[in-house]
Formats: structure tokens, C-alpha cells, sequence
């Protein structure tokens, strides 16, 4: 498990009961996680200064309920790079921390190409690996189905003075995107990708990931250039171990270079590391 030891604005303070108590800044929240199967050591909705706990409902879904007066939104930090905070619906906040250890690794990879690289970043959601490659030097193009996912990706890279950078923000289904772009012969030097487990295209198009991942990363490969420098796919779907990302990656870009690993969070609990999903990582030579 690769884990991030740099954070100094984001802590999981404590876990159990299918739950994690976090604080971001200054604000403490308390949020479902499927992975804490273990029991709490204390009522955790009970914590000192808690600011929200997101309910689920039996019917499906869930709500805060705010606990302690907060502001509505507010900015983390890590390192150079700065993200907006906002308890959203479906329990999200618009970050996950988890994927520091890949920001870090794309930067390093991005900064040591001693050339210009060019990133296409799929299902972007709110542009942590943008404002990532895009503080590397990288022109970066950003794609997403939501609007406001690209909003907020653009009000990331503000806030960490990056707005006179090269990127593109797209809107659009990311299979009709990269289709479109096998078209116009455009190529990219690196590719991230986080797809969802279940989601829909605007025609209606079900997407399943165990269907859908490998013919996807297939068409993917077409928009690579002639010197291309990594892919990276991050999942979060219970049960992709990373060996199938591994297993993936070899089948479609070759065995070499190919790394695949579960990415996790410390907590302040002793012997507790949280599990957070899974990436694949191919470096090409």
C-alpha cells in the first residue's frame, strides 16, 4: 500500500462502525467508508468539535447534518498545490486525498521528462491530478461529463495560480471525447484515468467497469503519442484488486515498467492503515 506521509491540512483522526472522522483545515467531519468494517473505540458522532455527520438514509443516500457552525466551503493545502473543500451530496467533500502519492510520482515523472508533455486527464472530477501535472509543467486536458466537476476543477487551479497555464476543460462523455480525438489525430504524452464503477452516457450508455475498463483503455491507447510517458488508472470500484490493474496495463502497453497498488491513509489510531482503492501505473521507457 503506497501512502502519503506529507499531508499537514487533511487527517483521519479516528475510524470504526463503517465510518471515519476526518478533519480538513480546521473542520472536522464524520463520513461512511465501506472499508472500516472494525468497531469504534469511541461514539465518534460524539467527537469533540464536530462540524458535520453525513446520514445515510434507509431509502438510499443520505444528508448532513451540521453539527458545529462552518463555513460553507473553504481551501486545503498540500504542498504548492490548493483545492477547494465543500460537503457535497453522496457524502463526497471534492477531493480525495488517498491520491497524493500518485500527484507526487506524476510530478516527479512530469518534471525529470526534460520535455514538454502533454496529459489528457479522463473522468477528472475536480481536477486533483490537473493541478497536479499542470504545477509540472504539463499542458494538461481535462475531461469530464459534469459541469460543475470542470467548475470546480477551474476554481482549483485558480486558487493555486495556475490559470495562465495551457489546459483545456472539456464537458463531455469521455469514450466520445477520446473517440473524437482518434479522429483528429491528436496525441498525448500521458494518460490518467479514474473511471466510475456504474455511471450512464448522455445517450443512456450503461458503463460498468468490469465490462467496460479494458475495451476502454484499448481505444485509449490510439490518443498516445509516438514517446509517451505514463498511464495511470485509479479505481475505486470494491473488489478490482490491484493485480487487475497490473494484469490490465501488461495485456494492453507491455509487462515493463508496469506497477499496480492498493493506496491508502494513515490514521492517528495505532496499527490502523485505511484502505482506498487501487492504481495502476505504466511508465514507459
Amino acid at each position: 500500500m503506497k501512502i502519503s506521509t506529507e499531508w499537514e491540512d487533511y487527517q483521519v483522526i479516528a475510524t470504526g462502525n463503517g465510518e471515519k472522522l476526518e478533519k480538513w483545515g480546521n473542520v472536522k467531519l464524520l463520513r461512511p467508508d465501506p472499508q472500516v468494517i472494525w468497531h469504534a473505540k469511541t461514539n465518534l458522532s460524539k467527537a469533540p468539535n464536530l462540524n458535520a455527520h453525513y446520514i445515510r438514509e434507509s431509502t438510499g443516500g443520505g444528508h448532513w447534518n451540521n453539527l458545529k457552525p462552518f463555513e460553507n466551503e473553504w481551501v486545503v493545502s498540500y504542498k504548492n498545490l490548493k483545492f477547494l473543500i465543500k460537503p457535497m451530496g453522496f457524502k463526497h467533500t471534492g477531493l480525495f486525498p488517498e491520491q497524493a502519492v500518485n500527484w507526487d510520482a506524476m510530478i516527479n515523472l512530469i518534471q525529470n521528462a526534460n520535455r514538454p508533455i502533454k496529459v489528457l486527464n479522463l473522468f477528472g472530477y475536480t481536477g486533483g491530478a490537473t493541478v497536479a501535472c499542470t504545477y509540472a509543467g504539463a499542458e494538461v486536458t481535462h475531461v469530464d461529463a459534469s459541469k460543475g466537476m470542470v467548475d470546480r476543477c477551474k476554481q482549483n487551479i485558480k486558487l493555486s495560480g495556475l490559470d495562465n497555464k495551457p489546459i483545456r476543460y472539456i464537458v463531455d462523455d469521455c469514450a466520445k471525447f477520446v473517440e473524437r480525438e482518434i479522429r483528429r489525430g491528436k496525441t498525448y504524452d500521458a494518460i490518467i484515468m479514474d473511471p466510475p464503477s456504474y455511471g450512464r452516457g448522455p445517450s443512456g450508455e450503461m458503463w460498468k467497469i468490469e465490462n467496460n475498463l479494458y475495451d476502454f483503455v484499448k481505444l485509449c491507447k490510439q490518443v498516445l503519442s509516438n514517446q509517451p510517458l505514463f498511464v495511470l488508472i485509479n479505481s475505486y470500484t470494491t473488489g478490482l484488486q490491484p493485480m487487475v490493474l497490473r494484469n490490465l496495463l501488461s495485456d494492453i502497453f507491455g509487462g515493463d515498467g508496469v506497477d499496480a497498488y492498493e493506496v491508502g491513509l494513515q490514521t492517528c489510531e495505532k496499527d490502523i492503515l485505511l484502505p482506498c482503492g487501487a492504481s495502476g501505473l505504466k511508465i514507459f521507457n
